[in-house]
């Protein structure tokens, strides 16, 4: 009986220890917590989405999906062949030219305007805690942030570990101008070394006026947050960017819900609209949408052009590593929509809009 007790002992301190990382990052306290408990969005000790959203589907249970996970994983989940990419020179490009730049999953660069942003940078080879874990597909791993200029603007839009990653976060500091984020995600930039003066932190439905023509709208998603075992201490959120000449919509995670044809009502229509595209499963399709979810969400928002993220980089479901790309397209067939499928590292000319892309996952296993 003490064997055993010192055993459980034992691995309670180990986790404890392991947790206290500092890649784990920090639970809201002080000011910051006082102000997110007066947050419309934040009730009976967590945030909360604008419909009921529970973490898994009717009739699923966390056993269930464990064991889909371990044993029931789709053997093309993730690809044996190398991920086609390419690589531009961030560092010189023309400081007149509107591009787009896709790093894999939901991390990307814009040049819009003479103003540089960047979105959910993870570019240190995994999605994790710890580095053994979720490792980058082979090919895809392309760019590090010493391949980034300054940057302007830093979004964020929740702290998923594969959407806010530790080292790329510190590698990035002296580069960063400025970081818009959720309310509550500002603690785990503090507690990494931000100055918090660097640190815009807003809840959903506001504005961020940045000067010069440019603005930032917080605006609502269908998820959930948390870095650690306890969750929604922290927003999550997607973006309207509007720029002098362009209007886009940076989605974070969300299911589907009504709030895409809200914000396609009041903002749109948009220019482009990046949306996430993968990772997605019936056992939790109220926190990720769906392959058929997706165009309807772009038609919500009246995109002009669709750009489909959160694949192509990571296994964090359970379907083909290519599924999402191959469904999107063949859904697309009668709907007729413009979306655009750059590789990793291909350069997006915002400003053209009959640039051709490639299906370059064709032939990929």
């Amino acid at each position: 009986m003490y064997i055993f007790l010192g055993i459980i002992l034992s691995v309670i301190m180990s986790t404890t220890i392991f947790l206290r990382q500092a890649q784990f990052g920090k639970l809201p306290s002080g000011a910051r917590l006082e102000r997110i408990k007066k947050s419309p969005n934040y009730r009976n000790g967590a945030f909360q989405n604008e419909s009921f959203t529970p973490d898994l589907a009717e009739g699923v249970t966390y056993f269930s999906v464990a064991k889909d996970f371990f044993f029931g994983k789709n053997k093309r989940a993730t690809p044996t062949d190398s991920i086609p990419s390419t690589k531009t020179d961030l560092l010189h490009l023309d400081p007149k030219q509107d591009v787009l730049v896709w790093f894999g999953h939901s991390s990307y660069f814009m040049q819009v305007d003479g103003k540089r942003f960047l979105v959910d940078p993870v570019l240190s080879g995994a999605a994790s805690p710890v580095s053994f874990t979720t490792k980058a597909f082979k090919g895809t791993d392309r760019y590090t942030p010493d391949d980034l200029p300054e940057i302007d603007y830093l979004l964020i839009s929740h702290d998923h570990y594969d959407h806010l990653d530790y080292e790329t976060i510190l590698k990035l500091k002296p580069k960063v101008k400025t970081i818009i984020c959720a309310l509550g995600t500002g603690e785990h930039l503090e507690y990494w070394g931000y100055d918090p003066a660097k640190i815009i932190e807003k809840d959903w439905n506001e504005e961020v006026n940045l000067g010069d023509g440019f603005s930032v709208h917080t605006v609502p998603a269908r998820h959930f947050s948390g870095r650690g075992f306890k969750r929604n201490q922290a927003l999550w959120t997607s973006y309207v960017l509007q720029t002098p000449t362009q209007k886009l919509f940076i989605g974070g995670d969300s299911g589907y819900d009504k709030h895409f044809a809200a914000i396609g009502e009041k903002f749109g229509p948009f220019d482009l609209v990046i949306l996430e595209n993968g990772q997605y499963n019936q056992s939790w399709r109220y926190i990720h949408m769906l392959p058929e979810q997706i165009l309807q969400a772009a038609k919500d928002l009246k995109a002009k052009r669709i750009f489909p993220v959160h694949s192509a980089k990571f296994n964090l479901g359970l379907h083909a590593w290519d599924e999402p790309l191959k469904l999107i397209m063949e859904n697309n067939k009668s709907e007729h929509l413009k979306i655009i499928t750059p590789m990793i590292g291909e350069q997006v000319n915002l400003n053209d809009t009959t640039q051709q892309f490639s299906q370059w996952w064709v032939g990929v296993n």
